[in-house]
């Protein structure tokens, strides 16, 4: 009798296990197949990130209009995308022949340039050497074309850029809908939890944003001025250089100051040493005055991480992951503090936006 009762439970135990395991395995699958579909969308992931950005820009502009004018919502956001594309419109109609001009000089004076610094370091034929470097580029930029999605033509920069601006639009004109879809792939338990980490996210990311474009038009606007004055050539395409630049840290001013710095070498290494000692100035007002002001409600990400993340981003996502590698940073450092320093440790740490979006909560729960 006692027998015949044992081979039950054991069969029954040997199904559970088999069970267990095959739900295991297809976990696991599952795990796998949407790990290689994001790897493979990678690109796709980063331009809908970029619209995000856009879209934020476009919210905290048309949040001001409200604000300050008797326009309801939809017409301030209509009225804020208009002041963007006026801008830009006005910006390339404004300066856009002389930037074309200068950049125009810029590239017919490149071979000049290269031989002229050649020379004064004693290098001959600089041209073989730098269409070697450019052939290598090239073949490189082909690589992480195929391997990452990065558009590797003119065409698809543009429809990379005009995605990023329709769908960054669609995006500020309702994020309400798309904020509760995402908060739909959680449990019922944790989603006030992930709303209000997802609005801590968009404060840190809006606050960064704004000043980081502040900065760059500090950035642009200085370099210009100050290349002006020393009477570097193509001083207006060089500053929007430079600021263009600073959207990417850490090497963002670096890579921003070289052409500047080649340009003025190839003219005189004194007014080469000028320059140099521009842009250090340059940065330290925009490291003192721009970033602490920001930094007063923003978390401060520490300089190192700063440094691992963009090398990290770049070699993980490539060119692209090199440039938003510091909103990411953002985004991945507010969620950790957020979520487990903040939730799990119960340690007080300060988020930003924390406090001004948390009586509105309280008041809706009520």
């Amino acid at each position: 009798m006692s027998d015949e009762r044992k081979e039950p439970a054991v069969s029954g135990y040997q199904a559970l296990s088999w069970g267990s395991i095959f739900r295991l395995l297809l976990l696991m699958a599952g795990v796998a197949a949407a790990a290689f579909l994001i790897w493979s969308l990678t690109h796709l992931l980063l331009l809908a990130f970029g619209a995000m950005l856009f879209g934020m820009l476009i919210r905290a502009l048309s949040d001001v209009i409200e604000d300050h004018t008797p326009l309801p919502a939809t017409a301030s956001l209509i009225g804020a995308t208009i002041v963007i594309l006026a801008l830009v419109v006005g910006f390339g109609l404004l300066l856009g022949s002389q930037v074309r001009m200068q950049f125009s000089e810029l590239v017919q004076r490149l071979p000049d340039l290269v031989q002229m610094v050649a020379e004064r370091f004693g290098i001959d034929n600089p041209q073989d050497a730098l269409m070697q470097q450019i052939e290598e580029a090239v073949a490189q930029a082909s690589f992480l074309s195929n391997f990452a999605g990065i558009s590797s033509t003119a065409l698809g920069v543009v429809s990379d850029l005009l995605i990023v601006f329709v769908a960054g639009i669609y995006l500020a004109a309702d994020p309400g809908i798309y904020q509760r879809g995402l908060l739909l792939l959680f449990p019922r338990s944790s989603r006030q939890e992930a709303r209000e980490t997802l609005e801590v996210i968009g404060a840190s990311l809006r606050l960064w944003l704004l000043g980081q474009l502040l900065g760059m038009l500090l950035v642009g606007a200085l370099s210009a001025a100050g290349l002006w004055y020393l009477g570097v050539p193509s001083a207006l395409a060089l500053g929007l250089i430079a600021g263009l630049f600073e959207f990417i840290p850490i090497l963002g001013p670096i890579l921003g100051a070289i052409p500047a710095v080649a340009t003025a070498f190839a003219e005189d290494p004194v007014t080469a040493l000028w320059v140099v000692g521009l842009y250090v100035i340059i940065q330290q007002i925009e490291g003192n005055l721009i970033t602490p002001m920001i930094q007063q409600r923003m978390v401060k990400v520490p300089p190192a991480l700063t440094i691992f993340a963009v090398v990290g981003f770049a070699l993980l996502l490539g060119p692209l992951g090199a440039v938003f590698a510091m909103p990411l940073l953002v985004v991945v450092f507010v969620t950790i503090k957020k979520l487990w320093i903040q939730e799990t440790l119960d340690e007080d740490v300060s988020l930003p936006g924390q406090e001004d979006e948390q009586p509105p909560i309280a008041s809706a729960q009520q």
